[in-house]
């Protein structure tokens, strides 16, 4: 048996794609984090920081859909590094303009575009990274990406308590725009390259629905993904209000809540990719890690909290219990074929952030009637439920070939 050698998870390629990751994170999170200072320093009240927050948000998370698509497909047909220049072109040039804005509905705007533009980073690095990695270390690849790329969580966080949110901006679109210097050097996936030689069609979005298996495929890699968002977009964005509704007395800071918990994604996805390669099934360990998400989120809600400090260590344990995202999209790659694997990889994190708006308008229609907890209480259970039952009925792709075309 030949020895593994693990030389390839620290190519460039990888580590570019980590570092990219890093600053996507960062240029996603920054409006959670920066919301209400941002909107308070233009005149309004709390209330209308809620009300307004939410629709600049959504639309973020609108840029995130439409953006998933478009790099997805150009992924397939111009390759995974065309997408990896234009996406952060295209959110750090978003993210400068957004240190200027003076009022919510450019703002809105502007968030739209950086969500085009972000769409495209996490879906072509986790292409490129499994296919250029041997099968039998597959599994830490992405985890590597994945990992190193949530700590922009903590660092956007930290950026705005030492700066001025509209420098918070800056600073963001600054890290991308440097980043294209290191991405100069980065090879394209050599998979892409031998099938571009062939004739198959590449990169066609609509051949994902062309029957109902593939539709049905396609719909529960979504929905496998949605807790990861349900975590950071409802219990992290609005910390604040849950906070309120447990009673603690300090004001709870989102920032904060999506800062601990991006620091548990990092923890967990260090260890969902060993565990992955230790079980030797995509299936258990992000089943084992969902189950446990769902048991904290609980917790959460539920567990009694009453100070400001046991709430973050809870978004820490949440965080830590949803940090199979590298892992989950790896597993999106390997079931898609390469004339689609970059379409599927690229769009469905953007259809699962996009997931935010409904989920978004559930919890404040769920709010009046049952409150902050109960409303989320009943929301989770719908987006853990539907997503463990979807993990069932997919294939498991551990150790599976990927020179293959659909």
């Amino acid at each position: 048996m030949s020895k593994i050698s693990y030389r390839a998870l620290f190519t460039l390629p990888v580590i570019v794609s980590a570092l990219g990751f890093f600053v996507d994170v960062y240029d996603l999170l920054i409006f959670s984090i920066v919301r209400v200072p941002s909107l308070q320093s233009m005149g309004y009240s709390e209330a209308e920081v809620s009300k307004i927050g939410t629709f600049i948000f959504n639309s973020q998370q609108a840029g995130l859909l439409v953006g998933g698509i478009l790099w997805g497909v150009l992924g397939d047909k111009k390759g995974r590094l065309s997408v990896l220049f234009g996406s952060i072109i295209t959110y750090s040039l978003a993210n400068i303009a957004c240190g200027f804005v003076q009022e919510p509905n450019t703002y809105a705007l502007l968030r739209f575009v950086a969500g085009v533009g972000l769409s495209g980073e996490i879906g072509a690095a986790m292409t490129l990274v499994t296919e250029i990695i041997p099968k039998e270390i597959r599994s830490l690849g992405p985890t590597i990406v994945a990992a190193v790329g949530y700590l922009g969580a903590g660092a956007a966080y930290l950026t705005q308590e030492w700066f001025e949110w509209r420098t918070a901006y800056m600073v963001g679109g600054g890290m991308g725009l440097l980043l294209l210097l290191l991405r100069i050097r980065v090879f394209e996936s050599g998979l892409f390259e031998e099938m571009k030689q062939s004739k198959v069609s590449r990169g066609n979005f609509f051949y994902l629905f062309s029957s109902w298996p593939r539709f049905i495929k396609y719909f529960k890699c979504v929905m496998i993904g949605i807790p990861t968002w349900f975590v950071v977009g409802i219990l992290g964005t609005f910390g604040n209000e849950f906070g309120k509704a447990l009673g603690i007395a300090e004001t709870i800071s989102p920032g904060k809540c999506v800062m601990f918990i991006y620091f548990g994604l990092t923890a967990g996805d260090f260890f969902s990719g060993p565990l992955s390669q230790w079980l030797q099934s995509r299936h258990k360990a992000i089943g084992y890690l969902m189950f446990c998400g769902a048991v904290s989120v609980g917790i959460y809600l539920y567990g009694g909290i009453s100070s400001p400090s046991v709430l973050y260590a809870v978004c820490f344990l949440s965080g830590i219990c949803t940090g199979y995202i590298g892992l989950y999209l790896m597993m999106v790659a390997e079931l898609y074929g390469t004339n689609l694997r970059a379409t599927a990889t690229t769009s469905v994190p953007s259809v699962v952030r996009g997931m935010a708006i409904p989920m978004t308008l559930a919890f404040q229609a769920f709010k009046p009637s049952l409150g902050a907890l109960g409303g989320a209480a009943l929301l989770g259970l719908l987006c853990y439920g539907i997503a463990l039952f979807s993990l069932t009925r997919i294939e498991e792709t551990y150790g599976k070939e990927l020179d293959f075309v659909e």
